[in-house]
């Protein structure tokens, strides 16, 4: 066999490593898209995982933030902001209404629509979630200075909201 020719056939064999080391160097593992949405999943899975202690998840705690933010988001904001559907925040707040951490009310701009406040159950479940939330998201990032953690943040700030600025 020439030289060209065994490079093609050891080209075409699967690689010798095991797992999914071996995609680390794939074009995929340099799109922005697929980092992004990656990087997401990592965080929200570690942040599951810390949150599941006092029975919320990160959409469930999302709502109940921007709850307790003093903002009084309706139930329309909380969906076109979190990039849900209205429907799955209907579930999530009824589910935060049940444990007695939110309550609906009418919305003094709008009264066909309802705005979400905390309950003062809501405010301390929200203290202890928000603590178990930073402290999952510096583990996520533990591999960043703190001044690149700071970094990323404004960046990320920046491409979420590019939309939203003039």
């Amino acid at each position: 066999m020439t030289e060209t020719a065994d490079s093609t056939v050891r080209a075409a064999l699967p690689s010798e490593e095991a797992g999914i080391e071996r995609l680390y160097s794939s074009e995929l593992a340099n799109e922005t898209e697929f980092l992004a949405a990656r990087t997401r999943s990592v965080g929200s899975r570690r942040a599951n995982e810390e949150l599941a202690s006092l029975d919320l998840k990160v959409r469930s705690y999302s709502v109940l933030s921007l709850a307790c933010s003093g903002l009084n988001p309706s139930q329309r904001e909380l969906a076109e902001f979190l990039f849900l559907d209205p429907s799955q925040i209907v579930a999530l707040v009824d589910s935060l209404e049940k444990r007695g951490a939110v309550k609906r009310k009418a919305d003094p701009r709008d009264r066909r629509s309802n705005i979400i406040t905390p309950t003062a159950a809501g405010k301390k479940l929200y203290a202890e979630a928000a603590a178990v939330v930073q402290a999952a998201g510096e583990g996520a990032l533990s591999a960043l200075t703190p001044e690149e953690r700071d970094q990323l943040r404004d960046l990320l700030r920046r491409v979420a909201f590019a939309d939203q600025q003039g």
